[in-house]
């Protein structure tokens, strides 16, 4: 079995390219989009079609529902299912998309975390009612730790509080101890290299096809089911919609704020991936397809 990455900013074709690639490496596919990961986040997640999905096995698409708990260790478990399934059925395997935060994750691994008893779960949950003082009492114990994430964080503090609680040690005193495993050795990753205005064009083509296919209902589906405090909820695409929906801008607008904030999006991307991953091979998407079906079919 052949693992490969393939990244790129949004709107760049890096799932087209993976669905081509899988067709002719006989190939299983895993979604890095923070978004497809969520079933009914369909339209602004921009996911591959039902027919696309029959064609070539995706992981991590589909999986968890909007007001379900995601995190990086749910995802390495989506992984890893991935990857038995491709060793099972005698496939390939491609990690595709824009959350490059997740590749970093299986390749530089992460520490082993302890475990936690249900009596420590129920301390740190009764602390966790005040996010604030919570915050506060983690940067009593770990300021260095607590330096490094938000004040908001609910996630991370509560892990950062049970690792403390569990082992007595502060969270930066245990992480040295107890170091990261990579997960993934040996990956090849390939990038779509492109022009900043084809990619302007794309994004501005994709949201006004977003639109088409029924955005706003979407979206005013989504709202009236799970609201608004969900983290996915504020995604781009999600909250310029309800923007919309309140009446303060019409759609003219809403696609120029849509395509701005992708945009923005896409050009953090770019620099997440140019400071992070150093050893990649980097073309355009035509000469990128002919360098992997070269290199990994």
């Amino acid at each position: 079995m052949k693992e490969i990455a393939i990244i790129g900013p949004t709107a760049s074709g890096k799932s087209d390219l993976a669905i081509e690639v899988a067709k002719e490496c006989n190939a299983i596919i895993l979604s890095l989009d923070s978004l497809s990961i969520y079933k009914e986040i369909d339209i602004v997640s921009a996911k591959p079609s039902k027919d696309e999905l029959k064609q070539i096995k995706h992981f991590g698409i589909n999986e968890i529902y909007p007001n379900e708990h995601f995190s990086v260790d749910i995802f390495i478990k989506i992984y890893k299912k991935a990857k038995e399934y491709a060793k099972k059925y005698g496939k390939n395997l491609i990690i595709v998309g824009g959350s490059s935060f997740y590749l970093k994750t299986l390749i530089e691994g992460i520490s082993p975390l302890p475990n936690i008893s249900q009596e420590i779960k129920e301390k740190v949950k009764y602390i966790l009612k005040d996010l604030k003082s919570a915050y506060e009492l983690l940067k009593d114990i770990d300021e260095k730790f607590a330096k490094k994430i938000s004040s908001y964080d609910k996630y991370r503090i509560q892990k950062a509080l049970e690792i403390y609680f569990s082992t007595n040690l502060p969270p930066s005193i245990y992480f040295i101890k107890n170091p990261k495993k990579p997960i993934i050795k040996n990956l090849d990753i390939y990038e779509i290299g492109i022009d900043r205005d084809k990619l302007k064009e794309n994004i501005l083509k994709r949201t006004k096809k977003m639109l088409d296919l029924g955005l706003i209902d979407e979206i005013a589906y989504l709202e009236k089911k799970y609201g608004r405090d969900l983290n996915p909820m504020k995604a781009i695409g999600i909250k310029e919609t309800l923007f919309y929906l309140d009446g303060f801008i019409d759609k003219d607008e809403l696609i120029k704020k849509i395509s701005l904030n992708t945009y923005h999006l896409a050009k953090r991307q770019i620099t997440f991936n140019k400071t992070q991953f150093t050893k990649k091979i980097v073309e355009n998407k035509e000469r990128l397809r002919d360098t992997i079906l070269k290199n990994f079919c």
